[in-house]
């Protein structure tokens, strides 16, 4: 079986170099010559765990291939996933040109029967319309070609993709009504999960694309719930904490996404949820809930920057920031909506200077924000600095000597937007501690 993964960034190098280890035969194409070089020599430019490797081993075993002529990959596959970004647009809504372009490339080059995968995240009555952008093809060109369209939405983790596709929690596909040989084809691709008894969810193509958004409004909610929980705990004095984990030993509610911080961001959360909220205000309702924890995330982030000038006296002009922590999350280099830069750009404004240290992100960070002083590691981002800022959670920041970081630091205090250190354990080393609803 041959398939064809429109689009190289995140989720179709991922998809790609994953049906590699299944054994298929996979061609990823995209318009990025570049990209594509790189990739065909084994060099994969963004960091995700395990995903140079596996690029490389599925190239040379040559399952894998790469290549800028998406006509030849279109028309050598019975499967074409398109994989391509869906930004956000101005007024909220997922920005679906680079679909379109995709879905009218296929249609181009629809030289027989083809399962057309959307794996890019879309609003819902997407594959409709990507059905339509084939045919209107198919007519100008006067041909009549058999196709069917599949939902096949991604669930993966940056800094865990690899362990997510290849083994994931369930795997959604929605197909049309009656399209048994889709349906059929969509099993034999997955195969190998069948074998693992992962859970599948066979639906209709508008619940299928529901699915996806639905998934991460719910996390980003609850995110900003516990969000929410901290600022209560610092009024009132309780452990964020303490009550997060009497909250997550529930079953009903579990304790993953229970973890209080500067707001949640990266590359899908704020754009699936402005999206989300963008196609229920269009059918003339209001999406509350998902619209509520969209506002609560963006008080956090000013919250989280207040505590900062906290520590400095209030007066952030001239002070020097030491920062940890530039990608939006940890084991990865995405800065995309990172909560750091967006913090980072507030000090900034109010006059402070950022010396800056992340294990991945310096160099996608610091095409964002020039302005910033790069650092060698966390003890280097100390030296001089008024107040060291934990705002990602890298594991190497969870045991620094901080002995050695009070004698760097010019004046002793740390902020812990992530909680990672037991206050009264920095207390004694002699610095002062700020955390996120926990004294």
């Amino acid at each position: 079986m041959n398939v064809c993964v429109i689009g190289c960034g995140y989720v179709g190098i991922v998809t790609g170099a994953c049906f590699s280890e299944f054994g298929l035969r996979v061609t990823c194409t995209d318009t990025d010559a570049d990209k594509i070089a790189a990739l065909g020599s084994g060099r994969v430019e963004m960091y995700e765990p395990g995903l140079s490797d596996l690029v490389r081993r599925s190239i040379e075993a040559e399952r894998l291939f790469f290549t800028a002529d998406r006509d030849e990959a279109i028309r050598g596959a019975l499967i074409a996933f398109i994989a391509v970004g869906t930004p956000s647009a101005e007024d909220g809504s997922a920005d679906l040109r680079f679909v379109e372009a995709a879905a009218r490339e296929i249609g181009r080059n629809l030289d027989g029967y083809k399962v057309v995968v959307t794996k890019s995240t879309v609003p819902v009555g997407t594959s409709q319309k990507i059905r339509g952008w084939i045919e209107e093809e198919l007519k100008a060109a006067g041909r009549e070609v058999h196709f069917s369209v599949v939902s096949n939405p991604e669930f993966l983790r940056e800094g865990a993709a690899i362990g997510d596709f290849l083994r994931p929690d369930r795997v959604v596909v929605g197909t049309e009504p009656g399209d048994d040989q889709a349906l059929a084809i969509m099993k034999d691709l997955y195969r190998p999960l069948f074998l693992n008894e992962t859970p599948f969810v066979f639906t209709d193509l508008v619940s299928s694309e529901i699915s996806k958004y639905a998934a991460n409004a719910f996390l980003a909610t609850k995110v900003s719930f516990v969000n929410e929980l901290s600022l209560l705990c610092d009024d009132v004095g309780g452990d964020v904490q303490s009550v997060a984990r009497a909250m997550g030993l529930d079953r009903r509610i579990g304790s993953k996404f229970l973890h209080a911080g500067p707001g949640y961001g990266g590359s899908c959360f704020p754009k699936d949820t402005r999206a989300a909220a963008h196609t229920v205000r269009e059918l003339g309702r209001k999406f509350e809930i998902v619209e509520a924890a969209m506002r609560a995330n963006g008080r956090q982030l000013d919250y989280a920057t207040g505590k900062i000038a906290s520590a400095c006296d209030g007066q952030l002009k001239g002070k020097v920031v030491g920062l940890l922590g530039l990608s939006f999350k940890p084991e990865t280099d995405d800065v995309r909506e990172s909560p750091s830069l967006a913090i980072i750009r507030a000090l900034l404004k109010e006059g402070a200077q950022i010396r800056a240290f992340d294990p991945r992100a310096m160099d996608p960070a610091s095409r964002e924000l020039p302005e910033l002083v790069l650092c060698e590691d966390a003890y280097d981002a100390s030296d001089g600095a008024d107040v060291l800022v934990i705002v990602t959670e890298w594991n190497e920041f969870r045991a620094l000597d901080l002995r050695r970081i009070k004698e760097l630091l010019r004046q002793p205090k740390l902020v812990d937007l992530r909680n990672i250190y037991n206050p009264q354990t920095v207390r004694e080393s002699g610095i002062e501690y700020w955390g996120i609803g926990r004294r």
